[in-house]
């Protein structure tokens, strides 16, 4: 009996040990947030042009946010907004009409914005997230493909890297004009680098 009233941090730490087990495995599944690195993202958008090529528009400046939830991918979040203003093209005839009422119209819509409300894993590094577009005032559900440069729910603390891409229709955005010349169906490739904050 006085052995163990003389020694009672003998019976403390088992239950020290299984605390700190405790908290590490919550700290482990707890939600991981991560701050989109606008040096290292961009948005590109690649439309067909006369049937025959195609031209690129990019979106340079972006900002962003990032919820992933280990072991429930589901309960993932991103949100991006991108900078409509910004909008590059190859040529300045392309760059104006792209800025103009016809397509972005980015005097009155000066950005753009993903909303993305589950990731769903078909590999450790593989999947899609499914949630909502906003372009021109109009929102849509959309889908993007995204590829991991490593499993997200495995890298705790680390950043983290990922190519999404999904395929819109154009006209379901306002923007149908020069049908003739230029395709409905355009390409989106969203290339993000995610930093924990």
């Amino acid at each position: 009996m006085t052995q163990w009233i003389a020694r009672p941090h003998l019976l403390l730490l088992p239950l020290a040990a299984m605390f700190a087990l405790a908290n590490a495995g919550a700290n482990i599944g707890g939600p991981q947030r991560y701050t989109l690195d606008t040096n290292a993202s961009n948005v590109s958008a690649k439309v067909p042009f006369f049937g025959l090529s195609s031209k690129t528009a990019h979106f340079p400046r972006m900002q962003g946010a990032v919820t992933i939830v280990p072991g429930a991918p589901e309960r993932a979040m991103i949100d991006v907004t991108f900078d409509a203003t910004a909008i590059e093209a190859p040529d300045d005839v392309t760059l104006q009409r792209l800025r103009g009422d016809k397509f972005f119209w980015v005097e009155k819509y000066p950005s753009m914005r993903f909303v993305g409300r589950s990731l769903t894993l078909t590999s450790p590094t593989r999947g899609t997230v499914s949630g909502e577009l906003t372009a021109r005032g109009t929102t849509k559900p959309q889908t993007l493909t995204v590829i991991f440069d490593a499993d997200p729910l495995a890298q705790v603390g680390k950043p983290v890297s990922f190519t999404g891409t999904t395929t819109i229709d154009r006209r379901h955005y306002g923007m149908k004009s020069y049908q003739l010349v230029v395709g409905n169906k355009v390409d989106i490739t969203l290339k993000a680098r995610l930093v924990p904050r």
